[in-house]
């Protein structure tokens, strides 16, 4: 079985922080993912039968399975009940453990963590195909690429990060780069100072399933607590700027123009608080 790196103090430890507050679900991080990796550290990804059933395995065999490698998925909850209600959109990938299962199975040595950054890699030649590290791992984060005959897994865009071809302000994973409201971070968890550490401690950023034990790196952000006000920004209510407006509107001067601007403005008020009530 393969062992793991010692753990020192110090240790570099990569890894993403998934803000579940922002994220819209949109899946652009998991196709982005999905077109680096079809060229780069772990390419090909297999698309076989994409949408299932509408090729065949040969020799008459036909197989109505999608047989599609995604590193990166996202799932989407709806959590609580009535006024508490809300949608979660949840990204799901390698968490990159500290002390992950997956590695500790695997009998040759594909499955491994690197020392120098805590990156989990598969070495896909020594790898047999035997899916043991996908029956330890809790998070379904390995993939079996059938067209390979190989276990497969997000490397945290190892051939990014490290790749100084690259600006610097593109060396962070595929799925980083593309999130279109920065709902995902990159950095040095192992590094209380970091700005993703420092992100994490004032969020209450969380582990996945810390009862397993396996003490994953990436972390996620808790959505916050819901408004419940209007104005809970500290913006005018929309309420209050119609009624600003409509007394703007009204001629002033005397008391009957202020009587009339009193009057048309609580009107609109009632007529605005009917159809936002409907």
């Amino acid at each position: 079985m393969t062992s793991l790196p010692a753990a020192t103090a110090g240790t570099k430890k990569l890894g993403l922080v998934i803000d579940l507050d922002i994220c819209v679900g949109c899946h652009a991080c998991a196709v982005n993912c999905k077109e680096w990796n079809a060229g780069g550290h772990s390419a090909p990804l297999t698309d076989w039968n994409a949408y299932s059933g509408t090729e065949s395995a040969g020799d008459g065999i036909d197989d109505a399975g999608a047989w599609g490698v995604w590193f990166n998925r996202i799932h989407t909850y709806e959590a609580g009940d009535g006024a508490e209600g809300r949608t979660v959109h949840f990204p799901r990938s390698c968490l990159h453990c500290e002390t992950p299962a997956c590695v500790t199975v695997c009998p040759t040595g594909a499955s491994y963590k690197r020392e120098e950054d805590g990156i989990v890699l598969v070495n896909a030649d020594l790898c047999i195909g035997c899916k043991l590290c996908s029956w330890a791992c809790p998070y379904g984060a390995r993939e079996y690429d059938h067209a390979d005959g190989v276990m497969k897994k997000c490397t945290l865009c190892i051939d990014r990060i490290y790749n100084e071809n690259l600006e610097e302000i593109d060396r962070v994973p595929a799925c980083v780069s593309t999130c279109p409201v920065g709902a995902r971070h990159f950095g040095d968890l192992g590094d209380p100072d970091s700005a993703v550490s420092t992100l994490v401690a004032e969020r209450g950023g969380y582990d996945l399933m810390p009862e397993m034990g396996y003490r994953p790196v990436n972390k996620y952000l808790p959505p916050r607590p819901q408004k419940k006000t209007c104005g809970a920004t500290g913006a005018p209510s929309r309420l209050e700027q119609l009624a600003a407006e409509a007394a703007d509107a009204v001629p002033q001067g005397g008391a009957s123009g202020t009587g009339t601007a009193a009057t048309t403005g609580g009107k609109l008020l009632a007529w605005v608080d009917a159809v936002l009530s409907r």
